[in-house]
């Protein structure tokens, strides 16, 4: 089954949400803000994530450097896009591609 995962960014810890295709939750946990440390939660999770949005902000260029650098496909999330970033998670077209960017 496919796994998607979430991360709302913070300073020093980040919430992850895993689910399934089902939008059934697989995983909960808060993990510090450190793309080592994100990658080696996603590592030892013992499936596959297939994709990962990741909250905007000032430390996203960071996070997303690191985790793509691992191998993970991973799409920024914008504050206020709502129901369209969730469907960038799940579907292949970036996430940045909303109104507010008018694309």
């Amino acid at each position: 089954m496919r796994h998607y995962a979430g991360i709302d960014v913070s300073l020093e810890q980040s919430s992850v949400r895993v689910v399934d295709a089902t939008g059934k939750i697989a995983e909960e946990a808060k993990v510090m803000t450190d793309p080592q440390v994100l990658v080696t939660f996603f590592k030892g999770l013992g499936f596959p994530v297939m994709r990962i949005g990741l909250e905007a902000g000032p430390l996203s260029q960071w996070l997303y450097a690191g985790l793509t650098q691992a191998g993970f496909d991973v799409v920024l999330l914008i504050e206020g896009a709502g129901q369209r970033s969730i469907e960038a998670v799940v579907s292949n077209r970036p996430a940045f591609k909303t109104r507010h960017f008018g694309t």
